[in-house]
This record gives C-alpha cells, structure tokens and sequence, in this order.
C-alpha cells in the first residue's frame, strides 16, 4: 500500500519519500491544480485534463486522509501513533469573528429603522396636529 502513497506524492510534485506537513501538501496540490485545470486546455484535450484532475484530487485526499497505509519516516505508521496529517479547522474557529459584524448589523437596522420612525410619526404630528386629546 505504500507504493500507492509514493505514487500520490510523485503526482503531487513531491519526493517519493518525503513526509510532507499539511501546508506542504496544499501548496504542492494548489499549484497543480492550477497547471492542470480542465478549463485551461482547449476542447480536444479536455477528457484527458479532466482524468488528470481527478487524479490529482484522488491523490491528495488520500495523503491527507488519516489511514494506516500512510507510513511515517522511522516505519511506524502515523495512524497508530495517532497523528494524522490536521485537516483544518474549516472555519470553526473563526465563527465569533463573523457572528460579531452580523449583530452589530441587525441591532444598528433595528436602531435606525426604530430612529427613522419615531422621527416620521414626529413630523407627521407637526405638520397634522390632532384635535383629539386621547390620541398622542
């Protein structure tokens, strides 16, 4: 199985025997991504970038994948010394950052919606006095 790890990282752009980081890994899959795109060649040779793409992509998410098949450098396998290669953290870390501005957004809409009116309704009591006491 190891052979089809080797076969991922030389597809990447890699070193057989390399033990890329995850940053090294999306560096290396970005920049063939970007060579090998399928909306980069013309119509004729599209299906064969389009094969490669998918290679590319097979072969990336398998060296991130956490599998017992990926070996490390002194022959131990990563998976059984519980450290995979991190996958990000998709954002989660970053939600008070994007629920903060969303706040301040509806309470400031909520604000001026609620200034806006009573200002309205004041002018419109100017400009048309009742002669009723009950109302305000």
């Amino acid at each position: 199985m190891e052979e089809k790890g080797e076969r991922a990282r030389i597809l990447l752009g890699l070193s057989p025997n390399c033990e890329p980081n995850h940053s090294q890994l999306k560096a290396a899959y970005r920049r063939k991504v970007w060579e090998s795109h399928p909306d980069l060649f013309p119509p004729h040779l599209k299906p064969l970038a389009e094969s490669n793409f998918k290679s590319i992509s097979e072969a990336y998410s398998f060296l991130l994948s956490p599998s017992p098949e990926f070996v490390g450098k002194r022959g131990r396998r990563r998976y059984d010394r519980g450290v995979p290669i991190p996958r990000g953290t998709q954002g989660r870390h970053h939600a008070l950052l994007v629920q903060f501005p969303f706040l301040f957004l509806v309470l400031g809409t909520l604000a001026l919606g609620g200034f806006i009116g009573s200002r309205a309704y004041t002018k419109q009591k100017q400009s048309y006095p009742s002669h009723n006491p009950f109302l305000p």
